[in-house]
C-alpha cells in the first residue's frame, strides 16, 4: 500500500462559457496506492468530480485543462493520451460509478446486455462465456436472483439493486483503480451500508484502489484511509483521515466537520393542544398484472393501520427505508392522497371527509415541501411570482402592495436577500433553491408543514443551515411539522418524537432519543447501526 498507484499533479480545468472562462480547478494533487481509499470530500462546485472526470479524460468538449497537468497511472501520464489510448483503459483498468443509477444505465437495454457490453469491449468472450460472466459479476454484487435480473429492464429493479448492477460494470475487468461518485447518496441508510461494505469487501479482494467522492463525513470517516479536501476548486487540506478528523487544520474542514446534525428540539409545551391526528389510516392500490389476454391485478397495501399527533409547536419524524409508507402516509394526512380507512383531523375538525372544494379553506394553513426545489419550482417563474402565486390564489393580501409586503417578509424569514426576486430558480444553489420552497410554504401563515426528504439532497454544511432554519421558524411562528426522513441524524436533531415504519405498518414509536438510544425492535437497530456506524 506504500506504491502509488495514481498520482494527479497541479491538475487544472476552466471550462468556456457564455458569459466567459470559469475555472473549476486549480492546481489539485492527490495519489492513492493500491488496495488504498481516499476520500475526496466538499460541498457541491468544489471540483471532486471535475477532477475524477479529469481522470477519465471524460470531459465535457467546453472544457480545458491546464498545460502543468500531469495524470500518472501505473507509470503512464494519461493527460498526454489520445482519446483512442484512454478507450482501451476506461472500464478496463480504471473504472468509475456514478451518483444516480437510473440516468447511468440504459432504459431500452436489459441489465444483462449492459453488463456484457462492458466486457465484450475489452474481452473475446463466447455468447455462452459471456453470459456466465456477467451472471457471476451480478452474483458476487449481491444481486438476489441474478438470472431473473439479467433479463430485466433498469426500471424494474429498486435503487439499490441498480448500483449493484453499476458496480457489477464497474469491475466486470477487474479495474486497478475504481472512482466511486457519491455512490450511496441516493439511497437509504440501510442499503448505503450494504453498498459499502460490498465495496470494501471487492476491494480487499481485488487490491483495487478507490477514490471515493462524497460529502457525507461519516462515511467517509468509516471507510477512507486518507482524506482529501476541496474548495472552490482547490485543495484545502490533506492527509489521514483520522488525523485530518482529530485535528483538523483548515478553517472549511473545521466548519464541515461541525455542520454534522446537532443538537435536540426544543421542549414541547406540556399543555399544547392537537394540530394534526390521523388514527388508524389505511391506503391501498390496485395493481395491474398480466397482458392484454391475461389480465390480473393484485391490492398492494401500502399504509395499514398507521396513526400519529402532531401537537402545536412539535416535530414528528418518520424513518424508514423506501417504499415502507412514509410519503404516502404524509400525503395523506395532508389530503393529496386518498385514505380508504381511518379518520384525519386537522385543529378538532375531522378532514378526511371533506372534498376538494371544501378542503380550499384549510389550504393555507396546511403546507409542503418536496424533496427536490428544482422539480417543485416552476422554472418559467421568477422568485415573486412563485411566492406571490399561493397569496393570489388563496385571496391573501388585498393589494398588489400588502403582497410585495408578504413576499418580503417569507424571504427575510428564510434569510434570503430581496434581490432574489427578480431571477429564476436555476440562478440559485440547491440550498438556496430549498429555502425559496420553504419561504413559498411560510408567506401562506401555515400551521402544519409536511416536509418530505427536504434535506437529502443538500451538502452537510447546506443541510446544517436548513436544519437551523426549520427550528427558527418553528420557534417564531410556532409551526408543527412532520418530517419525513430516511436520516437519522437529522431527525435526531429536528424532532420531537419518531415513528419507525415497515412495509406500511409502524414498527416502533416514540420519543425521538427513546427510539434511536434504546430502539426496541430487530428493524429500528438495524437503522440505527446504518446510520450512526455506516459500516460493519
Amino acid at each position: 500500500m506504500t506504491e502509488d498507484l495514481l498520482t494527479v499533479e497541479n491538475v487544472a480545468v476552466s471550462f468556456q462559457t457564455a458569459v466567459g472562462i470559469t475555472e473549476a480547478v486549480r492546481d489539485v494533487s492527490y495519489s492513492v496506492a493500491r488496495g488504498q481509499t481516499l476520500a475526496v470530500v466538499g460541498e457541491s462546485g468544489s471540483g471532486k468530480s471535475v477532477t475524477a472526470r479529469a481522470i477519465m479524460g471524460m470531459l465535457a468538449p467546453n472544457a480545458q485543462v491546464g498545460s502543468q497537468t500531469r495524470i500518472l497511472f501505473d507509470g503512464d501520464d494519461l493527460s498526454t493520451w489520445s482519446e483512442l489510448q484512454l478507450q482501451q483503459i476506461r472500464g478496463n483498468r480504471i473504472s468509475m460509478i456514478f451518483q444516480e443509477p437510473l440516468t447511468s444505465l440504459n432504459p431500452v437495454y436489459k441489465v444483462g446486455d449492459q453488463v456484457a457490453e462492458i466486457i465484450s469491449a475489452h474481452r473475446e468472450l463466447s455468447k455462452k462465456e459471456l453470459k456466465a460472466e456477467v451472471i457471476r459479476l451480478l452474483t458476487e454484487v449481491q444481486l438476489p436472483d441474478p438470472e431473473a435480473r439479467y433479463l430485466q429492464y433498469p426500471h424494474e429493479l429498486s435503487g439499490g439493486q441498480r448500483q449493484r448492477v453499476m458496480i457489477a460494470m464497474a469491475l466486470a475487468n477487474e479495474p486497478d483503480l475504481l472512482i466511486a461518485d457519491e455512490p450511496t447518496t441516493a439511497l437509504d441508510v440501510t442499503v448505503q451500508a450494504e453498498i459499502l461494505a460490498l465495496l470494501k469487501a471487492l476491494q480487499k479482494k481485488h487490491r483495487m484502489a478507490v477514490i471515493l467522492i462524497t460529502h457525507d463525513l461519516t462515511v467517509v470517516r468509516h471507510v477512507s484511509d486518507k482524506v482529501v479536501v476541496m474548495r472552490r476548486g482547490e485543495v484545502v487540506e490533506r492527509g489521514e483521515t483520522e488525523a485530518v478528523f482529530e485535528n483538523p487544520q483548515h478553517p472549511y474542514t473545521k466548519h464541515l466537520i461541525g455542520s454534522e446534525p446537532s443538537g435536540r428540539p426544543d421542549p414541547l409545551e406540556p399543555d399544547a393542544p392537537d394540530v394534526m391526528v390521523g388514527e388508524n389510516v389505511r391506503i391501498s392500490f390496485r395493481l395491474k398484472q398480466g397482458g392484454f389476454f391475461n389480465p390480473r391485478s393484485k391490492i398492494l397495501v401500502a399504509v395499514d393501520g398507521v396513526s400519529a399527533r402532531i401537537r402545536r409547536g412539535e416535530t414528528l419524524g418518520i424513518v424508514g427505508e423506501s417504499g415502507s409508507g412514509k410519503t404516502t402516509f404524509g400525503m395523506s394526512l395532508i389530503r393529496l392522497g386518498e385514505s380508504q380507512e381511518g379518520t384525519i383531523t386537522f385543529n378538532g375538525e375531522r378532514i378526511d371527509t371533506l372534498n376538494r372544494r371544501q378542503m380550499r379553506p384549510l389550504r393555507p394553513r396546511i403546507q409542503v415541501v418536496f424533496q427536490d426545489p428544482f422539480s417543485s419550482l416552476n422554472p418559467r417563474m421568477i422568485v415573486r411570482q412563485i411566492l406571490e402565486e399561493g397569496l393570489i390564489v388563496n385571496n391573501i393580501g388585498g393589494s398588489s402592495r400588502e403582497r410585495d409586503r408578504l413576499v418580503r417578509q417569507a424571504l427575510d424569514d428564510v434569510q434570503m436577500p430581496h434581490t432574489a426576486l427578480d431571477r429564476f430558480p436555476h440562478e440559485f444553489s440547491g440550498g438556496q433553491r430549498q429555502r425559496l420552497a420553504i419561504a413559498r410554504a411560510i408567506a401562506l401563515k401555515p400551521e402544519f408543514i409536511l416536509l418530505d426528504e427536504p434535506t437529502s439532497a443538500l451538502d452537510l454544511s447546506i443541510q446544517a443551515q436548513i436544519i437551523d432554519l426549520l427550528r427558527d421558524l418553528r420557534r417564531k411562528h410556532g409551526l408543527s411539522y412532520l418530517f419525513i426522513s430516511h436520516d437519522l441524524k437529522v431527525i435526531q436533531a429536528l424532532c420531537h418524537s419518531t415513528i419507525v415504519m415497515q412495509h406500511g405498518k409502524v414498527v416502533e414509536s416514540g420519543p425521538t432519543d427513546e427510539v434511536l438510544v434504546n430502539p426496541k425492535t430487530e428493524y429500528t437497530q438495524r437503522l440505527v447501526k446504518a446510520s450512526f456506524d455506516v459500516v460493519a
